[in-house]
Order: C-alpha cells, then sequence, then structure tokens
C-alpha cells in the first residue's frame, strides 16, 4: 500500500472520528452525555491526533493536542460539563474539521490562535478569555513543533526532564513509565519526542535518563537511538491513556508500564527499582514539616511517610470515573471481531454496479431471446432472474449509506447561522438510519444546505417578532427521513413565518416573472420562489440575497431524478419536501406500449392497472375525463398527449390506465394502449448522453436491444393537472 492509500485511510478515519466526536458533544450539549461519552470524544480526538503526527501535519497535532488536554480534564472529572464549556467544545470541534480539510488540501488554514487561548483558559474555569494573542506571540502548544530540535543535548534532556522534578515524582503515587526506543524508532521519520511531550502532558515527570548507550562523536548514527527513560505519572491518569499515545508506534519502542509506590528514596538514586524501606533518607523530602533539622524530623518522617492524606486526595475522587471509563471501554474490544468491516475504493463499487446493471440487460435480453424462439425454459429463468436480482439488491445495499452523514453537517451550520444572524434555532431530526445511495448523498450536501440557510434566513423570524407573535424565543427546525414506495421523503420543516406570499408576487411582477395582471394559485405563487435570480432579500449578505440558492436546490434535486415541493401556512411555518429515488442505477418499472412508442413507468408509482368500463369513465369540463375508482375519481392522462407518440388508443375502455400515485399532485391514471412485461431495467441518464427532457427521468435498454424512454410520472402528472389549459383528449 502507497503512503497516499494510507493518507487516504486515515483522512477517512478522520471523518469518522469528527462524526463521532460531533455525536458526543450534541449529547453533552442536550444534556444526555454519561461517562462513556466523554470518553468517546476524548479517544476520537486522540486517534487524529496520533495520525496527525504520523503524516507530519504539525498544525493539526499541536491544536488536537490542546484540545484534548481540556477533553482530558473533563473525562478526570475535573472541570464539570456546562454550558459554556459544551459552546466551547462545539466550537473547538469546528476548527478541527477546518484543520482536517486544510491537510487534505481544501480551505484555508483556521485562524485558532484564540481558541486555543479560551481552550486554556477553561481548564481554570475561564470561559471569557475569548482575546486571540498576537500573531507573533507562541501558541500554547508549541512545544510540539519543531522548537528545540537542535543537537544541544543537554538542552533536550533539560527541557523534557526538569531539574528538581525527580524526589517529587519518586515520592508520590502513580505509574512508572519506562520508554527506550529501538533501533528503527527513526527510520521512517518517526521522533520519539513527540511521544514523550504527550507523556508530559498527561502530568509526568522524567526520574532518570539512561545514556550509557550514546557513542563517541565519531561513532555517532543520526539516524540511531541511543536514549531511554523512566517517567513517573499521576495515579489520576488512567493507564489507558498512556497506552494511547504510543498505539501508533508499534514494535519502534520498548514500554514498560508498573505501578509505582510511593518511595521516600534518595534523590541521588535514579534506579529503576528505588528500594521502598531506608529511613535516612526521608529528610530530603519532609514535604509537611516546618523545622529543618534533619535529626528530630526523621523519626516523624518515617512514621508519616505513606501519607495517606496525600495518596487519598485526588484518586479517591477519580476513581469512580476512571472506574466507569475503564469498564465500558473493555466490552467493545473484546466483542469487537463480532462486527468486522472493510472499506472498499468507490470506483471499485462503481464498476461492479455497472456489471450488475450490464447482467440485468443481458438477462432480460436472454429471457425475451428464448420467449420469442418458443424454447421452454421458464424454470431456469426463474432461477437466473431470482439470482440476478439478488446480486443486484446485495451490490446496492454495499453502496447505500444511511442518511445521518449528511444530517450531521447540520448543527454546525446552524450554529454559524446563529452566529451571523442572532437568532437562536433548535434543531430535531428523525431519520437518519434511512438509507439511499451513496450517489444520491454526495449531491445532497448543497440543496440541503441552501434549503437550512433559506430557512434560518428567511423563514425564522427575530426574537422580538416571535416575542410579539406569542412564540418561543427559540426557533424550530425539524429534519426528518422516510422511505415510501420505493422514494425517499426528506422534510425540512421550521415554525417561522411562512412564506409572505403577496412579497413573492409583488417581487415577481417587478422583475416580469409573471404578468402585472398574472393570477396564480398561492402553490404557484410560493413555486416562484424557485426561480433564477428570484430573492425577496432587502440586502444581500453572505447567507442569502442574490437569488440564486433556491434555484440551485430545484436544479439539484430535479438532476437526482427528484422533486421538490412546498407546504407553507403564514404565521406556522413552512415545510420543503424533496422525494428522491432510492439509486440512480437499477430499478423495477413496467414496460408499456403507447402508439408507436414503448415506454417504461417506474414501479414505484404504481398503485394498480385496469380496463375500464365505459360507466366508470366520466366527462370533466371541456376536453377532460375522470376515472371513477371505487367512488373516487381521478384525472385520465394519455401518455400519448403527454410525450408526444403517435397512433395510440383514444378510447380510454379500449386501452389500459395505469393508477400511479405522486407527491405534489396526488393520484392520476395514465392511459396507454397496453402492458407489455415488468422487469428490472437500468437507469442511464439522458442529460449526461443527450439533453434533459420535461416529462422523460431517463432511459434504458430492453431485452430487444432497443432504448425505451422512462417515464417522469411526477413531472407529467403535475403538468397536466395543475396546467392553465384542459388536457385534449377525443
Amino acid at each position: 500500500m502507497t503512503a497516499d492509500e494510507i493518507q487516504a485511510i486515515f483522512f477517512v478515519e478522520c471523518e469518522e472520528a469528527l462524526a463521532a466526536a460531533e455525536a458526543g458533544l450534541s449529547a453533552c450539549q442536550a444534556g444526555t452525555a454519561d461517562a462513556e461519552t466523554i470518553n468517546a470524544v476524548f479517544r476520537a480526538v486522540h486517534s487524529i491526533k496520533g495520525g496527525a503526527g504520523a503524516f507530519g501535519f504539525e498544525a493539526l497535532q499541536a491544536f488536537t493536542h490542546g484540545f484534548e488536554t481540556l477533553l482530558s480534564d473533563v473525562r478526570d472529572g475535573l472541570l464539570p460539563l456546562s454550558d459554556p464549556l459544551n459552546a466551547l467544545m462545539l466550537r473547538a470541534l469546528d476548527v478541527l474539521a477546518d484543520h482536517v480539510n486544510v491537510c487534505r488540501g481544501e480551505g484555508e488554514a483556521p485562524h485558532d490562535a484564540a481558541i486555543l487561548a479560551e481552550l486554556d483558559a477553561a481548564r481554570g474555569g475561564d470561559f471569557t478569555a475569548a482575546a486571540a494573542p498576537a500573531e507573533d506571540a507562541p501558541t500554547p502548544t508549541s512545544a510540539a513543533t519543531d522548537d528545540g530540535l537542535d543537537f544541544d543535548l543537554d538542552a533536550l534532556m533539560a527541557d523534557i526532564a526538569p531539574a528538581g522534578t525527580e524526589s517529587v515524582a519518586e515520592a508520590a503515587p502513580g505509574w512508572r513509565v519506562a520508554i527506550r526506543p529501538k533501533a528503527g524508532a527513526l527510520a521512517n521519520g518517526g521522533e520519539p519526542l513527540f511521544l514523550i511531550r504527550e507523556l508530559v502532558g498527561l502530568g509526568a515527570v522524567c526520574t532518570a535518563i539512561d545514556t550509557s548507550d550514546v557513542p563517541l562523536l565519531d561513532q555517532f548514527d543520526a539516524g540511531a537511538a541511543y536514549l531511554g527513560w523512566q517517567y513517573h505519572v499521576p495515579a489520576s491518569v488512567d493507564r489507558g491513556a498512556i497506552e494511547e499515545i504510543f498505539d501508533f508506534v508499534g514494535d519502534d519502542v520498548e514500554l514498560t508500564i508498573s505501578e509505582a509506590a510511593p518511595a521516600p528514596a534518595a534523590v541521588a538514586a535514579v534506579e529503576p527499582e528505588p528500594e521502598p524501606e531506608p529511613a535516612p533518607a526521608p529528610v530530603a523530602q519532609a514535604p509537611e514539616p516546618v523545622a529543618p533539622a534533619p535529626e528530630p524530623a526523621a523519626p516523624v518522617s518515617v512514621a508519616e511517610a505513606p501519607a495517606p492524606k496525600q495518596v487519598d486526595t485526588k484518586p479517591v475522587e477519580l476513581k469512580p470515573v476512571e472506574a466507569k471509563l475503564g469498564g465500558s471501554d473493555e466490552p467493545p474490544i473484546a466483542a469487537g471481531p463480532a462486527a468486522q468491516s472493510i472499506r472498499i475504493d468507490l470506483t471499485k463499487l462503481d464498476r461492479l454496479i455497472d456489471s450488475v446493471g450490464e447482467l440485468v440487460i443481458a438477462q432480460a435480453m436472454l429471457a425475451q431471446r428464448l420467449s420469442a424462439q418458443g424454447l421452454a425454459a421458464v424454470e431456469e429463468l426463474a432461477v437466473l432472474e431470482g439470482l440476478t436480482r439478488d446480486i443486484q439488491e446485495s451490490a446496492m445495499s454495499i453502496r447505500a449509506q444511511p442518511i445521518g452523514s449528511v444530517f450531521s453537517r447540520v448543527p454546525r451550520i446552524l450554529r454559524e447561522l446563529e452566529a451571523q444572524t442572532g437568532k437562536r434555532v433548535r434543531l430535531e431530526m428523525a431519520g437518519e438510519a434511512t438509507e439511499l445511495d451513496k450517489t444520491v448523498l454526495e449531491r445532497l450536501g448543497e440543496p440541503l444546505t441552501h434549503l437550512i440557510r433559506n430557512a434560518v434566513d428567511h423563514g425564522i423570524e427575530p426574537t422580538a417578532d416571535r416575542l410579539a407573535a406569542g412564540k418561543p424565543a427559540e426557533g424550530l427546525l425539524h429534519l426528518s427521513a422516510e422511505q415510501r414506495s420505493g422514494r425517499i421523503l426528506i422534510h425540512i420543516k421550521n415554525d417561522g413565518r411562512g412564506i409572505n406570499r403577496e412579497r413573492v408576487l409583488a417581487k415577481a411582477k417587478e422583475r416580469g416573472l409573471v404578468a402585472p395582471d398574472a393570477q396564480l394559485s398561492d402553490e404557484e405563487i410560493d413555486n416562484l420562489i424557485f426561480a433564477p435570480g428570484f430573492s425577496t432579500a432587502q440586502q444581500v449578505s453572505n447567507i442569502s440575497g442574490r437569488g440564486v440558492g433556491m434555484d440551485v436546490v430545484r436544479q439539484n434535486v430535479k438532476n437526482l431524478g427528484g422533486r421538490i415541493t412546498i407546504d407553507s401556512r403564514p404565521g406556522k411555518g413552512c415545510t420543503f419536501t424533496l422525494a428522491l429515488p432510492l439509486t440512480l442505477a437499477i430499478s423495477d418499472g413496467m414496460i408499456v406500449t403507447v402508439g408507436d412508442q414503448t415506454l417504461v413507468v417506474p414501479l414505484a408509482h404504481v398503485v394498480e392497472s385496469l380496463r375500464p368500463t365505459p360507466a366508470e369513465i366520466a366527462p370533466m369540463g371541456v376536453g377532460r375525463r375522470m376515472l371513477n375508482v371505487r367512488g373516487r375519481f381521478i384525472p385520465v392522462l394519455p401518455l400519448d398527449r403527454a410525450l408526444g407518440a403517435e397512433g395510440a388508443v383514444e378510447d380510454p375502455c379500449q386501452a389500459v390506465l395505469i393508477i400511479v400515485d405522486t407527491e405534489a399532485a396526488g393520484q392520476a391514471a395514465l392511459q396507454v394502449d397496453m402492458i407489455a412485461d415488468q422487469r428490472q431495467f437500468v437507469i442511464k441518464s439522458l442529460a449526461t448522453h443527450y439533453r434533459s427532457v420535461d416529462g422523460v427521468a431517463g432511459a434504458t435498454i430492453l431485452g430487444n436491444g432497443d432504448v425505451a424512454l422512462i417515464v417522469d410520472v411526477d413531472a407529467v402528472v403535475a403538468r397536466a393537472v395543475n396546467a392553465a389549459e384542459p388536457v385534449a383528449v377525443a
């Protein structure tokens, strides 16, 4: 595996870690977090830091170090959760995501000096330190950069092992950590000092440095490792936190972690295992007695050497938290192999889907060829068709992903909009586990972002207006997804002011989009907001005002083979509904003939098919017919008129009526000559190979090799039902 491939995996893991941290911090904000939630956020940030160090992303590593330090205090119970702290951590996560994007080659480097200062101040309970330090001032994590990595060995050891700390460390309970890099530790760009500085960040104190292997200058190899360190880590630090620092080094570093009991040994002793009993030495520690005389103090110091108060202060308070965290960490590790997964390059999945599509076409051709020649192979064809369908469904399920991956971006968008508009918005989400094709997901982010920005900027009122209208000060944005009849429905609902139809119509007339004397229905006025260049904003801002957002939304949704509808209630709010296909590759449909054309009607829209009697057909106005379906009348729409076919059957009683259901216009009966077959079909985009055609969702290849157009049922029915002129029928 090449370095680029390994780095690509790292960025995928970063996305997963950011999503996990976002979910955990959202739980903290909602007040539903527990110790495991905090631990999960800490692990996510720590994993990003480890990978950043391995790939040399120093800015990312420095920022995650500052963020991780704060999270460590929260995890250890030293810093309780609060609204200011939750808000700060969410903003830090946004900056962390920006750093990851910069490492990926996207966007500009964020200015993180101010947020780092806030993170550092928050550890002391101060949430007001928002002022950014001067640009030339070192950041709080400058120790993790290249400063000091020179050839002054004494200075380096003084940096990582300050004088006068050995006796204090050895006298306290905790962990004894012995570190010795092996010969290959520096072979692939590794830097043991980064690991040591992370250990120091946990409160570790160096108690011994072994320089016995350092050779003379003429034998010195700059690529070798000669030093060994022994550190004392406070008992308040969980052993797992120490081990996590060395997760990425493998066998290149020899690591030994053992419990260190209080040992009143002489300062000069730097042996890895100090003697626990010596009595003459305690006078050097004497942390509590005021009298400096060593002889009288010795008996008292020996009696108080275990110092029970010192041992109990921090560990007793933090042990329950650590025990809970540790206990919740172990079971998932043991149960991990039960749910295994692998990462697959998307291009390989695309080739698999293409091959499955060709298999579907080949199976249809074989079935039609055998049927045309009168060969009896019904059972074999049924088996082949079943296997083909199983392969197709399995391949599509591999590409299917939960829509929650798109929804997870919404909280950050809202935080940015709240900061820019001064409005307060509460987010509710439902149906995050609803799955749809990855291709649809990738192209859904932009229209969803536009709709959310529009809802906050235009829909939800300012706080003062909401209070005056008797509404809560906090606006509501509800985001949901559900699967219905082979399609995905996404609802973006807000409880704002709704669409001001008078203002929209006046603006449309002013811009010449409609005639001055035009009389439009509420639905037609609502749809004017999708017109290119249309905007009701009084001034242009970085949120809206240029009239391109909603036009982009409709075009993107249309390119996905979907539809968008609006349900607005003045003073109550507005709901945008996106109806999208589950997949853009393979679907089921009815193959029908209409005059000289063979068409495909997607099965997801079909309710039933029938041949009506004359008593079930009733005229409606001029040139319209209605079908009586069990006491309910629905319009009859001849497909030949809608799509330009010639020679179609004109009498509905001699034709076949296919009752379809649509999102915008309800049910209708499509009039066709006959139903030829019902099969899976592979969707080919007309826009890619030709151009978009109104009323046509795409094309497919039939079993006989002919090309058939796929009917865009939503567009055909909506255009016919809402047309100002009646549909002409014979």
